[in-house]
């Protein structure tokens, strides 16, 4: 297969392992070399751009008012809580945009999409915030704690129906999904393991206002359960051992990661092998990741990816420097209201399967929303170091400035067109296909 040279390779390594080049980035990438690169973002140090960007706080949880016929009461509990939705998803966008450790917070997203959790049912920004910091703080660790704490996540239990799961009356929600899309995938348990597994899941109570989750063992089946020939007295934490034991889990997961950061094509038999083989018993994500940019189709030129919304905006900010805290209420609005308009917003997903991926994103309604953003961001950013540039050499300063090996004639062709203005080209080569799609 025709591989990637060095300097390509890096490129890769900074686009599926965290958002994109910065400006510089990947002239240092490329000089330190791609194992170097590598080393670096799976064990970095201090964060200063995390330290910037701390988690804002949200206020007072607004009361669940239900069928309280305070109308006035309602309208404000309800524009309370979308304006805490709203700072947090500026956070975390501003927090992705600043990060020194590009990898964490995009392995973050990536859990975010794998145990796919929504605001819209949650109706909770603090719980969203402490599940985001969850997945943040284990992100690259051991996948079992990673489980075992999203399986008692208070947002989590709300969005799956676990806090409603009692002794004699199991909710299954939890316990099928939790097999089906975050540890097993589709095919590989039985409706009477969901059954046991429901069962083993009782038990535990969310108190809304304190975001906290409890284990109430009155309220606990404490029979003995069996769940995938493993017969025991299951609770959540001997649950999760017993599902990650099994030989399909690994295999799962080092699909779900090579999906989601290399390619939607299908892992080689060999290349799955030898992820697994990394994962390990100790179900190591770091192991895995190293794994991953370790195999030969990583660097295979044909592999491709194409970038969701929140990936492709980020990349852009990240690539002139601008955070969407910088820009003005009105633009940071409109901001958060394109990104939604794409499909895509932090801590929305659909439902529990997350974010579609490829060609989904590529629709023609899709590419007008795109444009226009890149318009946005394009009309804050400071390009002044283009200045001064031929209309060509604009081309292709824009070019390095977003990290793409090269255009194509007819992107190119496309490129010169525009009438020059660096903000104009800036706009239009962000929609490219050389950009949307990392190669």
């Amino acid at each position: 297969m025709p591989t990637l040279d060095d300097r390509s390779a890096a490129r890769r390594l900074l686009d599926r392992f965290g958002f994109g080049p910065r400006p510089g980035e990947l002239d240092a990438a490329a000089a330190r070399g791609f194992d170097a690169t590598l080393a670096a973002m799976l064990a970095p140090a201090d964060d200063a751009g995390a330290k910037a960007t701390p988690p804002p706080d949200l206020g007072a949880e607004p009361q669940q008012l239900g069928n309280n016929k305070d109308q006035q009461a309602k309208k404000q509990a309800e524009a309370t809580l979308q304006s805490q939705e709203t700072k947090l998803t500026a956070w975390w966008l501003d927090r992705m945009v600043a990060t020194e450790a590009p990898l964490t917070e995009r392995l973050t997203w990536f859990w975010h999409g794998h145990f796919a959790t929504s605001v819209q049912k949650v109706r909770s920004a603090k719980m969203m915030l402490a599940q985001n910091q969850t997945q943040r703080r284990l992100a690259t660790g051991d996948f079992t704690a990673l489980a075992k704490a999203m399986i008692a996540d208070p947002a989590m239990l709300v969005w799956l129906d676990g806090g409603q799961n009692r002794k004699g009356a199991a909710n299954e929600n939890l316990a099928r999904e939790f097999m089906e899309l975050f540890t097993l995938g589709i095919g590989h348990y039985t409706e009477t393991d969901v059954r046991e597994a429901a069962r083993a899941l009782t038990g535990w109570h969310v108190d809304r206002l304190a975001g906290t989750a409890t284990f109430v063992p009155k309220q606990h089946d404490t029979g003995t359960k069996t769940v995938l020939g493993t017969t025991a007295p299951l609770d959540a934490n001997s649950l999760v051992d017993v599902l990650l034991a099994r030989p399909d889990s690994p295999k799962f997961i080092a699909q779900r990661v090579w999906f989601r950061l290399v390619s939607g094509d299908p892992v080689p038999a060999d290349a799955l092998d030898r992820l697994v083989a990394a994962y390990g018993p100790h179900r190591d994500v770091a192991a895995l990741l190293r794994a991953v940019a370790a195999e030969p189709a990583f660097r295979d030129q044909a592999t491709s990816l194409v970038k969701q919304p929140v990936e492709w905006l980020v990349g852009l900010l990240r690539a002139v420097r601008l955070q969407p805290a910088g820009l003005p209420d009105a633009q940071r609005t409109q901001l958060l209201g394109a990104l939604r308009g794409l499909g895509q917003i932090p801590f929305a997903p659909p439902s529990v399967g997350g974010w579609a991926a490829g060609g989904a994103w590529l629709s023609t309604s899709a590419g007008l929303a795109r444009l226009q953003l890149a318009q946005l961001v394009a009309a804050h950013a400071d390009l002044s170091g283009l200045a001064g540039l031929s209309a060509s050499a604009r081309v292709d300063g824009v070019r390095a400035l977003l990290g793409v090996d090269a255009w194509t004639d007819r992107t190119k062709a496309a490129l010169q067109k525009v009438d020059g203005d660096a903000k104009k080209i800036l706009a239009v080569a962000a929609c490219a296909p050389e950009y949307v799609v990392s190669a």
